[in-house]
């Protein structure tokens, strides 16, 4: 007879710290599997519908950051109130002033759990104290949510949305949990619209989610994964170890491993989403294909980086207040962009390299007339790939001692000599990141195309190949499920 361990049962339920909740771990797949039974039935009941998804995905967020999971409901409550208090207030100085609020608890919210340690530390070393770090956690997603949650009452005030009559409807908008804690940035303007229609998934919609699930989790677990695990880890663990040689490799290994990452991320979230009847534009647009660091940064993160441009960049004057000004607006938002990804200074020095590109790049672009001086479309792609890689070295190093190691490694220690015994030696990882450059090369065109036949399976097709990745995964996959990179911002 079948003996059900109860304690172990309740035990797979309850957060561990060092198993949080991901897409690609077998718990959320046959979890989501019980959630869809349920909200099939649900999904034509607005407010039974609106409850279900919400207490659900307030179960994901606590499996992904523990009792955590409060915080987003008090920070929901509290901008919720505000944005009603902004949106009522009749008296543009009251308005100011509840968004002042709004901002110093979101922003100070932020900065307690990201930077309080960062400028403790700056400030022992300026007064030469010993530094003994605070046991201050971070919860998953929570510059993910506090941006979302900005988004909503700065639309508020500027008069482009009005407040959600219904609490619950806002927190199915801040905690939907496709999107949670690692992104797209989802703005209340372009989703809650979507909560009061009636929820359709047509059979094209449904091919479409399938084809961008299963292709998420393949870039994340099968190329992703690999190469971090099996390569990109040990190099940057110690740099010194290793050839220039390798060590460049290292870094073109980072480029695919973080790319693949989120967008394999943001691809099995915008799918999940469409499963549920909720459209999501796409987040990535084969970044490394871009000519200039303009193009690069309106192809990567696409979500982050148009909310910097309308939040952060017009916040500060944009392009309207003179030259020297717009230049000053670019660079800083992206210094702060880097701040926003982590507490350190290698990751505001990453800011101000792609905040310093941006600005030589528009300045050339505004200095020479439009058609002038064109760089090969290869060569700009080329230049543009390796300035973005120099950059990712300060991104991944853990200190910018060891982004000096990889550097100097390069610099001094190439050995181009042992390139044949190198690729023997890393022939597997090699060949994964050959297949994950392809891919990610391939036109936009091809792609479709691919998505299109995975559409037009009928569904037993569609079903085998979703089977077939996640059957890949398990053959490929180390022992513990990897977390995505960006849950650590």
């Amino acid at each position: 007879m079948l003996q059900i361990d109860f304690n172990k049962l309740a035990d797979l339920f309850q957060y561990h710290a060092n198993a949080p909740m991901l897409f690609n771990s077998g718990l959320f797949l046959w979890l989501f599997l019980g959630f869809s039974c349920l909200y099939v039935i649900l999904r034509p009941h607005h407010r039974a519908k609106v409850i279900f998804v919400t207490l659900f995905s307030l179960y994901f967020y606590y499996k992904s950051s523990g009792w955590y999971f409060l915080l987003l409901v008090l920070a929901t409550v509290v901008d919720y109130v505000l944005g009603w208090f902004i949106y009522d207030a009749e008296q543009r100085f009251y308005k100011r002033v509840w968004m002042i609020i709004n901002l110093v608890l979101n922003l100070g919210l932020l900065a307690y759990f990201k930077y309080t340690n960062f400028f403790y530390e700056a400030w022992t070393q300026w007064t030469h104290e010993p530094f003994n770090p605070l046991p201050i956690f971070l919860p998953v997603g929570v510059s993910f949510y506090t941006f979302q949650s900005l988004s909503y009452t700065i639309d508020i005030y500027r008069g482009e949305i009005k407040p959600v009559k219904s609490i619950l409807d806002y927190a199915f908008f801040v905690s939907f949990f496709p999107q949670l804690v690692a992104g797209p940035i989802v703005r209340a303007k372009d989703f809650i619209p979507q909560l009061y229609r009636p929820v359709v998934v047509t059979p094209e919609q449904f091919g479409r989610a399938i084809f961008l699930i299963g292709s998420g989790m393949f870039k994340k677990v099968i190329i992703s994964d690999y190469i971090s695990i099996n390569f990109v880890d040990r190099i940057f663990d110690n740099p010194t170890l290793y050839s220039g040689l390798e060590n460049l490799f290292g870094v073109y290994g980072y480029a695919l491993q973080i790319y693949c990452d989120f967008s394999g991320y943001s691809d099995m979230a915008i799918g999940i989403a469409l499963l549920l009847g909720f459209q999501y534009p796409i987040n990535f647009d084969s970044p490394y294909q871009s000519r200039n660091v303009t193009e690069f940064w309106r192809r990567w993160h696409i979500s982050l980086s148009s909310w910097l441009r309308d939040y952060l960049y017009i916040s500060l004057g944009g392009n309207r207040k003179g030259t020297f000004r717009t230049y000053f607006n670019l660079f800083m938002t992206m210094v702060l962009g880097g701040l926003w990804h982590g507490a350190a200074w290698r990751f505001i020095l990453w800011g101000m390299l792609h905040g310093g590109a941006l600005v030589v790049h528009r300045f050339f672009r505004s200095y020479f007339s439009v058609g002038n001086f064109p760089l090969p479309r290869l060569l700009a792609q080329v230049l543009t790939f390796h300035f973005v890689c120099f950059c990712w070295i300060f991104f991944r190093a853990d200190s910018m001692e060891i982004a000096r190691e990889v550097l100097t490694q390069i610099a001094t220690q190439f050995k181009p000599e042992i390139f044949t015994e190198f690729v023997l030696g890393y022939q597997n990882v090699l060949l994964v990141m050959v297949l994950g450059y392809f891919l990610h090369f391939i036109p936009r065109s091809v792609e479709l195309q691919a998505e299109g036949l995975v559409t037009r399976l009928p569904l037993v097709g569609k079903l085998a190949w979703l089977l077939g990745v996640i059957i890949l995964m398990t053959q490929v996959q180390s022992a513990e499920v990897q977390p995505f990179i960006y849950f650590q911002f």
